[in-house]
This record gives structure tokens, C-alpha cells and sequence, in this order.
């Protein structure tokens, strides 16, 4: 059974008359003839009943009708779904992303483009850099925003975020009332740092804008998120230094306060793999880079 036997019964079947069918179609009837009967031979059932003057379709013929034009219907739909894929316009891109990163770039990126590609399945899913990088290479994630520096040979990057670091203290601390700090007067305070694992470049230079100061930080406690940071900072149990969009979340119990001199700084990337060059991801890119 071929397509084309399908769309012309289905033609017939309309007219109830093979001279206007063929006309409809564009061809002679006597071929269209010849494939309505192949198609019934085929089947092993008799979908018209003919006569000189009068075409009608069997009980048979009634039901397959009901039946391929859903079939030809959802064929319809899926060369739109496919022509729409291809554009970039439908489709699953799986995206990581560093929590920081919801504090200020990634929100402006993704709104944009899912109200320029609203039929792509955004699927977002938070992981520290490291684990972004692995699931780069098991392909478990499409695109990325990753804390520099990130060196592999699979992975592409585009720049999309550069900011200074700034001291996040407790509301009553002494240092809250201080326009600017320098990072001499971090000295004796216990801080409390994200882990080295989750985001190692920001916790060896941290540690060295310190040691570059003249001491070595006292650290009370590590943990896996910035905002978890700001909470333990809000309970008077140490003071940190954080990414300044950090200053976006509101916390009560909190101030932040500018560094001077040399403070820690921080960059974000967009990451891909070099070897995928799917519409979904170049029109992803071409909507950071129209933002940035």
C-alpha cells in the first residue's frame, strides 16, 4: 500500500465521481482506476461500488475512509513538526546552569528566547560547574551556564558575564555600616564559603585575595549554594564574599558592601559541545549574544 493510494481513494471517495476526482488530482482517470483497484486488492476488500453512472462508497470504504484521514492528518503534523524542528522552532534543549546564575543573566536570556521559541522544550536543571562538564560528555545536558575558567577540549564557550565580588556581613555587624571595605578588615572574621568542589576557581581565588592581604581566612563552614551562604551569614554565624548580583536576593537580616582594591571577581559562560551544531543551540546563542 503506497501514500499515494491513500490520498487519491480519499479524493474519490470526496467526489463519488473518478472524471472529477482525476481532475482534482491532475491525472487521467483511467490511472486513478487502476490504483483504487490495486488498493483494494491489496486490502482484500471492495471499498466502491461502481457503476456507469454512479460511484459510492461500501461499508468497508466508509470505514477506511474514518481511518485514513487521521492517518493523513497526524502525516500532516508531523511534516509541520519536522519542518518546525528543523527551523529550530520545536524540539528539547536541555539546559544547565550554576544557581548563581539565576540572580541576574540567565533569567533575561531564557525569557527571551522561549517568547521567541515558544514550542522548544526548555528542560533547566541546576548542577555546580564540574557536574555540567560531566554531563557534557554523557550528553545529558545540551547547553550550559558555567563558571570560567573552564578548560576541555569538548567544550565550547562564549563569555556572557563578567562582576567584582562584594562582602556580605550580618545586618548588625560593625562592617554593615561601612560604605567600602578592604580585605585587610576581613582578617578576623569567620567565613563561610561555597565549596571548592561546587566552584573551585572562586574559592582559590578568594583564598588568595586573602593571603594577598596578609592572612589566611578562617573558615566556619562550607556549603553547596550562594544562597545558603546569605541564609548562614543572615544567622550571625560568619561573614562571606559573594558575586555582587548576589545583592539581588533581598535578605533582612544582611548587608552587602563594596570591596576595595583587589577583590575577587567572577565570570560566566555559555558551554556547548564543540561537535553539536543543532539550530536549537545556535538560535539559543544568537539570543545571548543579541542580550550581552
Amino acid at each position: 500500500m503506497e501514500l499515494r493510494q491513500i490520498e487519491y481513494f480519499t479524493v474519490v471517495a470526496e467526489e463519488l465521481h473518478f472524471g472529477r476526482a482525476a481532475m482534482r488530482l491532475k491525472m487521467t482517470q483511467p490511472p486513478l482506476s487502476q490504483q483504487i483497484l490495486q488498493l483494494e486488492r491489496e486490502l482484500g476488500v471492495k471499498l466502491l461500488e461502481r457503476s456507469k453512472r454512479h460511484v459510492e462508497l461500501t461499508n468497508a470504504g466508509k470505514v477506511f475512509l474514518q481511518e485514513v484521514r487521521g492517518v493523513l492528518t497526524q502525516l500532516e503534523y508531523a511534516k509541520s513538526a519536522a519542518l518546525k524542528a528543523q527551523m529550530g522552532m520545536l524540539g528539547r534543549l536541555v539546559l544547565g546552569f550554576v544557581g548563581s546564575a539565576t540572580f541576574d543573566i540567565l533569567p533575561i536570556i531564557v525569557r527571551e528566547y522561549q517568547e521567541q521559541y515558544p514550542y522548544v522544550d526548555l528542560v533547566l536543571r541546576e548542577m555546580p560547574t564540574p557536574m555540567q562538564i560531566e554531563s557534557f560528555h554523557s550528553k545529558d545536558i545540551d547547553i550550559g551556564f558555567v563558571r570560567n575558567p573552564v578548560v576541555d577540549p569538548i567544550i565550547s564557550l562564549l563569555s556572557v558575564h563578567h562582576e567584582t565580588c562584594i562582602a556580605v556581613v550580618p545586618r548588625l555587624h560593625p562592617l554593615a555600616e561601612r560604605s567600602s571595605i578592604s580585605m585587610v578588615d576581613l582578617s578576623k572574621e569567620r567565613f563561610i564559603l561555597v565549596e571548592r568542589e561546587v566552584w573551585p576557581s572562586w574559592y582559590d581565588d578568594i583564598l588568595s585575595k586573602c593571603r594577598d592581604a596578609g592572612f589566611s581566612p578562617i573558615i566556619r563552614q562550607e556549603v553547596k549554594e550562594i544562597q545558603t551562604v546569605v541564609g548562614l551569614v543572615a544567622a550571625g554565624l560568619g561573614i562571606s564574599i559573594v558575586p555582587r548580583s548576589t545583592g539581588n536576593l533581598h535578605a533582612r537580616d544582611v548587608s552587602y558592601v563594596n570591596i576595595d582594591g583587589a577583590a575577587p571577581r567572577v565570570e560566566m559562560s555559555i558551554a556547548w559541545r564543540k561537535d553539536d551544531n543543532s539550530t536549537l543551540i545556535q538560535q539559543f546563542l544568537d539570543t545571548a549574544k543579541r542580550l550581552i
